[in-house]
């Protein structure tokens, strides 16, 4: 009865569904082109035949390197289509990241952008000798250009060949506290999170989705929900502001997703204030915490359209922040990850798997059709995360007697003290509050007195010099001594991953060599 429960339609088929509902709509639209729904239909049945002519068995992982492309995206459908499995090498990521998660996942099949990672796809195709194909969107030196062979195809109808117990997915995490680990879904896990973003998330009912952010992860869950409300997904490779705001203008962008760092740069470019954003709806953000007092600024010059989501790549979503939480007037909310969305059972347990007391810290544990089914190749940290049968996010956060939650941070990431337990998001969450600072990170250092000292990393506002002492002074109002950092560090920058987090690992890595810059 259970698995009656759990069951949808693969998410391959729940595709084929909404681009057969709205044949003569555009899907998907790009700087020089566009794609129909129909048309997108059909190059999923092309490049499905083209996979099928492999004879690969069911599961066998086809690895993807590629920029925001609607022929990429399709190519991963076909392949879920055809009882294959999809992987998204970071478009960020370090080569040997990139040949660790191909060697890893134990891909036979490599498709590469050549437009936007030739030579990199040389790289790795020179690299991995065991792969059974390489295919590259354009000619390239190398592989087998899935373009020309797709015409050579004629016509195709897609067909779904996958069932709930195929293998879907195998998403990498970002290896923030460790090694990258694989997040394996089969279509049982996979088929539900697109019907979750739309019952939780305040998607417009036709979406005109621009996609900034890499679709390889969080950007890309929302091209599906897109598609089932009869919307068009506007895609751009890159980050480039100018093109966003003018994106934006022309074709009435009404939905977005942006990682907090890119929404700085945005409000702080000369085009903001002579664009018309006014078609925005949504703007959801998330991968890591913003600033309030950028939050608020955000809603004074773009509109009250920003809204949180918090997930991870284990399991996502878990809660979203809506735009009505997002009132300057009780911005103490904005340091919320968000209220549980309806598909996810979600709790705060103690190291018992207990249940805490309200506004007692613990781990965010979360019940869900959507979370993955096993870390791959990795049983005892499957069993370590997935204890009990709750998902162990390793993120400790509290919640207020609404259900709100409110993250202190990463498990792996808290700081002893003197004796004391702490959490670097809490003194992040103070120093982001004063107006001279535009990001911060907090880490523990080895210290000979402390054990770990506090140590706060600030990236100071354009044109502001905010005084250590000040800030230190700050913490120490608000949180108390303990928590108040022993050195602050000024830099221009903060290290980040692909994903748009703060890469503390680095951070840690380097932290002495500049200790000549310490303050504090």
């Amino acid at each position: 009865m259970s698995d009656l429960l759990h069951a949808f339609p693969t998410v391959c088929e729940q595709t084929l569904r909404a681009l057969a509902r709205y044949p003569s709509r555009t899907a998907f639209s790009w700087p020089g082109g566009s794609l129909t729904y129909s048309g997108a239909t059909e190059l999923i049945g092309r490049i499905q035949k083209v996979f099928m002519q492999l004879s690969l068995p069911p599961g066998t992982r086809v690895a993807f390197l590629t920029a925001n492309r609607a022929d990429t995206w399709c190519a991963g459908v076909a392949a879920q289509l055809s009882r294959l499995a999809i992987t998204w090498l970071h478009p960020l990521g370090s080569l040997d990241d990139q040949l660790f998660q191909i060697e890893d996942s134990e891909a036979q099949v490599l498709v590469i952008d050549a437009d936007t990672f030739r030579d990199r796809g040389g790289d790795l195709s020179a690299r991995t000798p065991n792969l059974k194909a390489i295919f590259t969107l354009g000619a390239a030196g190398y592989g087998i250009d899935l373009l020309a062979g797709v015409v050579a195809m004629g016509t195709a109808t897609p067909r779904c060949l996958a069932s709930a117990d195929d293998i879907a997915t195998l998403n990498y995490t970002g290896g923030t506290t460790g090694k990258s680990k694989g997040a394996l879904r089969h279509h049982r896990e996979y088929g539900g999170f697109a019907n979750a973003i739309l019952t939780d998330f305040e998607i417009p009912d036709t979406p005109r989705y621009l996609a900034v952010a890499p679709i390889s992860h969080v950007a890309g869950t929302k091209v599906l929900p897109t598609l089932i409300r009869g919307g068009t997904v506007h895609m751009l490779k890159g980050f480039d502001p100018g093109a966003i705001f003018k994106t934006i203008e022309r074709e009435r962008i009404n939905f977005t997703l942006f990682v907090p760092t890119m929404i700085y740069v945005l409000l702080d470019h000369p085009e903001l204030d002579k664009t018309d954003l006014s078609s925005l709806e949504l703007l959801l953000y998330g991968a890591s915490a913003m600033s309030p007092s950028r939050l608020v600024e955000g809603i004074e010059r773009i509109g009250p359209v920003f809204s949180q989501l918090y997930g991870q790549t284990e399991c996502y979503p878990v809660s979203v922040l809506r735009k009505g939480d997002h009132d300057p007037k009780t911005p103490e909310l904005f340091l919320s990850c968000g209220f549980p969305i309806a598909a996810c059972d979600v709790k705060i347990l103690d190291d018992g798997d207990h249940e805490v007391k309200t506004g007692e810290p613990g781990e965010i544990c979360v019940r869900a059709a959507h979370v993955m089914s096993q870390y791959w190749k990795r049983p005892e940290q499957t069993e370590e995360t997935l204890k009990n049968g709750w998902l162990h996010t390793g993120d400790i956060a509290r919640a207020d007697e609404r259900g709100y939650m409110f993250i202190l941070d990463r498990k792996k990431d808290m700081i002893v003290s003197g004796g004391f337990n702490i959490f670097p998001r809490e003194i992040e969450d103070v120093l982001s509050q004063h107006a001279d600072v535009a990001m911060v990170a907090v880490v523990g250092v080895p210290d000979d007195k402390w054990g770990e000292a506090v140590t706060a990393v600030v990236v100071a506002r354009e044109g502001a010099r905010p005084n250590a002492d000040e800030l230190i002074n700050l913490v120490k109002m608000r949180k108390g001594s303990a928590h108040a950092p022993k050195h602050i560090k000024f830099v221009n920058e903060l290290p980040m991953t692909g994903v748009g987090k703060v890469d503390k690992k680095m951070l840690k890595a380097g932290f002495w060599a500049g200790r000549d810059r310490m303050v504090g």
